[in-house]
């Protein structure tokens, strides 16, 4: 087991439900502490019954959300159960009734709260069950899904006290921060004492958590350091992440081999990163016919419709190899979802009317065997 990755992969490792993961990393601490408070710049927090790796990226990304939640709500009410949570003490009981309470009150100067709402009694659903995938509270008598299916349902929760884990503490109020660049700002931009060391922890975070790492012309601090210092990089990661330090003119990434993965994996074998890796052949190959041209970025700059279009000529061309699922897809729904997992994955950016293809789209490709007879005969 890879410790600094079993930390990367979970959010946290409880002692009560994962003992023995629990204590191996505990004692493998010293091993990788330095990477982590150097290299990485993060935090790790262990207590008696807790591990925890403050996992902040070097920038927000579009995939850096919970997954679990849908909308802006379920932010807005998960924030207000953990203050609710901050007053309990631990395993200590507490009624759903008295929470949905504590939540109106305490949303009602920013948002309407009605729990005569479907909707809204799902966002909080949402946010009750995720807790307790983190096991930040248990439900001792009742289900949290009844409420989503009607508002008088009743659930006994018990406060199991990891909750105050959960936000990450900053060295400066953020009451009047306005958007994710002044979270970013914090970490890095206004520290003058050792910029040197916060250039470090910016590289070694987005090679860690991310698919690649971007950055514009010869004079980027960042992208120096990397080519600088690259057997040093490529060395550290490799001894506490495994995978090999690829560098190009103006990207970089961790890649890892097939048996040797962690987290989530790009291209895998499902049915989207398939069509993802069809599509990325399709821009090669124009790119070699000159039908499309690089910018000096490396990038590839099309409008939303040529982008569109290289999606359904795909399945055009090869739907007999598709699932029935994006065989029979509306066009929206599969452009959409084509175009989410290509953004998430660092493969495109889509700016106002146009997308951005980024380098990363040229490093795979997939192909179906010649004779397959939805092909073409070249």
């Amino acid at each position: 087991m890879n410790e600094v990755r079993t930390l990367l992969e979970k959010f946290w490792i409880c002692k009560d439900t994962d003992k023995e993961t629990y204590y191996k990393i505990k004692r493998d601490i010293p091993n990788f502490q330095k990477f982590i408070r150097e290299q990485l710049g993060w935090k790790l927090i262990h207590t008696e019954n807790l591990l925890k790796l403050e996992k902040r990226p070097a920038h927000a990304e579009p995939y850096m959300g919970i997954e679990e939640f849908a909308e802006i709500r379920d932010y807005c009410i998960f924030c207000v159960v953990l203050m609710y949570l901050e007053d309990k003490e631990e395993r200590e009981p507490f009624l759903l009734s008295e929470l949905i309470s504590y939540v109106e009150t305490q949303l009602k100067e920013y948002m309407t709260i009605d729990w005569t709402s479907f909707t809204q009694r799902k966002s909080l659903v949402r946010v009750l069950q995720y807790m307790e995938k983190l096991q930040m509270i248990w439900a001792r008598d009742g289900r949290s899904e009844g409420f989503g299916s009607e508002a008088g349902q009743e659930v006994l929760y018990e406060n199991t006290g990891y909750s105050k884990y959960f936000a990450t503490s900053f060295p400066t109020d953020i009451s009047g921060y306005e958007s994710w660049r002044d979270f970013e700002k914090t970490d890095f931009d206004e520290i003058e004492q050792d910029k040197g060391a916060s250039r470090v922890n910016r590289v070694y975070r987005q090679l860690a958590v991310c698919p690649a790492m971007y950055w514009d012309g010869n004079e980027d601090a960042d992208g120096l350091y990397l080519k600088n210092q690259r057997q040093w990089v490529a060395r550290y990661l490799q001894q506490n992440l495994g995978g090999n330090l690829d560098i190009y003119r103006n990207m970089a990434c961790l890649t890892l081999d097939e048996s040797d993965c962690y987290g989530a994996v790009h291209p895998r074998d499902a049915m989207l990163p398939e069509a993802v890796l069809l599509i990325c052949a399709r821009i090669q190959d124009e790119l070699t016919k000159e039908k499309l041209k690089k910018a000096e970025n490396e990038c590839i700059y099309i409008s939303k419709e040529k982008f569109s279009e290289l999606v359904r000529n795909c399945r055009e061309e090869w739907k007999k190899g598709w699932s029935k699922e994006f065989r029979e897809m509306e066009e929206a729904k599969l452009i959409e979802t084509v175009r989410v997992y290509m953004e998430n994955w660092m493969l495109i950016r889509c700016e106002q009317d146009q997308v951005v293809i980024l380098p990363a789209a040229g490093r795979l490709a997939g192909f179906y065997p010649k004779d397959f007879e939805g092909g073409t005969e070249e």
